[in-house]
């Protein structure tokens, strides 16, 4: 009879520790963004879309063919292993005649076999809303429907910036292809000054 009072001093035990709140290293990061008074204001973030421009023999080089002969070819993919960069206008409106407020450039490689998807790798350099610098973005492009890409460095105003940027291409049969792109950047908080 002993020996089954013992099968639950652990689970008591443990909801009892559970209950107690632990503070310091172990205290919730989410948490404390978030909490809101002078000491530590909420985190700093900055929403937008642009519109990147890009024009094939203009502003977009494929620099090396890839191997031909990939399934599902069509007009908007490129060979398996295709090398392409690019420096491409970024403008207010999917109008090429509107304001430029930056420059996207880069590079993508053609890693899917059906030569609709890439790496890519770009630096996107802004002067928007009281803000100027650049963004370095990372990851996996899909030529037909929107890519989303973490924000992996920033210079400048964008120093220590976190987030993450969309693309959408909104014409791929045209000349230039369009894409909507969309910044979601968010700044950490920032010890209070000393007084």
């Amino acid at each position: 009879m002993a020996f089954a009072s013992h099968n639950y001093a652990l689970p008591i035990f443990l909801s009892l520790l559970a209950l107690i709140p632990f503070e310091g290293t172990c205290g919730s990061h989410l948490n404390h963004n978030y909490r809101r008074d002078r000491r530590n204001p909420s985190p700093k973030s900055l929403h937008f879309t642009l519109f990147q421009h890009e024009t094939t023999n203009k502003t977009g080089f494929v620099i090396v063919n890839g191997v031909e002969g990939s399934e599902g070819k069509s007009e908007t993919s490129t060979p398996f292993g295709s090398l392409f960069v690019f420096q491409d206008p970024l403008t207010a409106k999917a109008n090429r005649s509107s304001k430029q407020l930056g420059t996207a450039e880069g590079t993508s490689i053609t890693s899917g076999l059906d030569g609709l998807s890439s790496i890519s790798v770009a630096k996107l350099t802004l002067r928007v809303k009281n803000h100027k610098g650049s963004i370095s973005i990372v990851g996996g492009t899909n030529s037909l429907e929107r890519s989303d890409y973490p924000v992996v460095g920033g210079t400048e105003d964008f120093l220590f910036v976190h987030g993450y940027v969309t693309s959408s291409p909104l014409d791929v049969k045209a000349t230039t292809v369009v894409y909507k792109i969309g910044f979601h950047l968010y700044w950490p908080p920032y010890p209070p000054p000393a007084p």
